[in-house]
């Protein structure tokens, strides 16, 4: 896939509804999957409760991966959300709600399988916005002290998954799985069942944690020696008049789909819950004894990275391309001159923007004093750089600019991000936070230096008749 590949938003056509019970409740759940507008993501909506109250799919909303990843928003829950939105993802959905009866999904037979034939009956249809891809440039990671578990993702030219998992038990032991294509999900991962331990299954039974779970949702790998103790409680929990151990160490109440079904099944856990993102991600995520807690942890460092990027994102703007106003006509409107006119030239504008440059020579009167030996523009002059750019759009909107001049009113919120240097080009972008009234000018100012944001700040300026 190519970065012009222009890829739109997708939701579906029809609502559909599932029934099933959810596997840690053991109560009957209604899910509804309901169509959604572009840039909505995925959300869960709980019907059963006063207000219909929605919970996003965001990885800051989850509270607890204990038997699953489990999302709270305040005081409402929705659990074991990895199978129903790892079914979203494998067939490049981008916008859904989801609404539930419950606090937790339908397991179905505890894999994704049915929640894709659901959606596809439902119609997969294109929708006017562009998806928004977060390209990964570079290895990110987390890791888990702990238990040794592992989450990375490294430069590719499309998503891909690979999972390796070691279990350590003779039983099942290391196995691996990948998924080269998302459009390979549907055939290679959809179905592939959630599996637990008996030692785990024992617990959950004690604490009578898995109401729903019969035995056609769950693998059991048998790592210890079946009491007979075990043996009449599964009886009664699965409804069973026997139960015994196959030759490969499960239990037999159902036939592996794959030899490596677990791994398969991880990869999917693996899908679901880096959905939690709330971006699509182009890149290869390689997981090594993956988790719903390394999962999730992994995916609120993927959000908070990418938020602080888009926050940061430097506008590319071609340079060589003659400009809208040189310095001269720049001159014609501004009152400034040097060594006080700091912007060299206007790149765009609008009635709301206006973007502009300025190339930082060692030339420049400051660096004598600020400071020798270590020349640094000083933030001040940053900042009136960033005023004489608004200033043009300000004085833009009148026929006369040049019997105008721009005063300051209100410099908020300045940060500082890094330092700039003589043979830096500046490049300074400005929008209107409100409309231009009575000759007032509030606006979002930034400034890039090196493909990087330099310095931002809010400022509020007036345009003044000149005496």
């Amino acid at each position: 896939m190519s970065n012009t590949v222009v890829n739109k938003q997708r939701t579906i056509k029809n609502e559909v509804t599932l029934k099933g019970v959810g596997l840690h409740t053991g109560k009957q759940v209604i899910l509804t999957f309901k169509p959604a507008p572009e840039n909505h993501g995925y959300a869960f909506c709980r019907v059963d409760l006063e207000g219909s109250p929605i919970i996003e799919a965001d990885a800051n909303y989850v509270v607890n991966t204990q038997r699953g990843t489990n999302l709270e928003k305040n005081g409402v829950s929705i659990q074991t959300s990895e199978h129903v939105l790892a079914a979203c993802v494998g067939l490049e959905i981008d916008n859904l709600l989801m609404e539930l009866d419950a606090s937790e999904p339908p397991i179905m037979d505890g894999s994704s399988k049915f929640f894709i034939e659901a959606l596809e009956k439902a119609g997969i249809v294109e929708q006017e916005a562009e998806r928004e891809e977060y390209i990964v440039k570079d290895v990110i990671s987390y890791t888990d002290e702990e238990t040794g578990s592992e989450v990375l993702i490294m430069p590719s030219d499309e998503y891909q998954v690979t999972t390796m998992v070691d279990f350590g038990t003779k039983v099942l032991g290391t196995q691996n799985a990948s998924l080269k294509h998302l459009s390979d999900f549907k055939a290679e991962i959809a179905s592939a069942r959630t599996f637990s331990f008996l030692h785990e299954l024992e617990m959950l039974l004690e604490h009578g944690l898995i109401k729903g779970g019969d035995l056609n949702n769950a693998i059991v790998y048998v790592d210890k020696e079946l009491s007979q103790e075990t043996m009449e409680r599964l009886k009664v929990a699965f409804g069973k008049d026997s139960i015994t151990v196959k030759s490969n160490g499960i239990l037999d109440n159902l036939t592996l789909h794959y030899p490596n079904e677990a791994a398969r099944h991880k990869l999917l856990d693996v899908i679901g819950d880096l959905a939690l993102i709330g971006t699509r991600i182009r890149g290869k995520i390689i997981a090594n004894k993956p988790g719903h807690y390394v999962n999730t942890q992994f995916a609120k460092k993927m959000s908070k990275i990418i938020k602080i990027e888009k926050r940061n994102k430097v506008p590319q703007f071609d340079l060589s391309q003659k400009p809208l106003m040189d310095i001269n006509k720049i001159m014609d409107m501004l009152p400034h001159r040097p060594p006080f006119l700091l912007v060299d030239r206007i790149i765009e504008m609008s009635d709301k923007h206006v973007v502009g440059m300025k190339n930082v020579t060692m030339n420049e009167p400051f660096f004598v004093g600020h400071f020798p030996g270590a020349p640094v523009m000083p933030g001040v002059l940053q900042i009136e750089a960033m005023a004489q750019t608004g200033g043009i759009l300000a004085l833009s909107t009148v026929p006369d600019p040049e019997n105008y001049l721009t005063y300051f009113m209100k410099i908020d919120k300045v940060k500082f991000k890094q330092q700039v240097l003589p043979g830096d080009t500046l490049i300074f972008k400005l929008e209107l936070l409100t409309p231009i009234r009575r000759g007032i000018c509030h606006m979002q100012a930034f400034a890039y230096a090196n493909g990087k944001l330099a310095t931002e700040a809010e400022l509020m300026a007036q345009i003044v008749k000149s005496k």
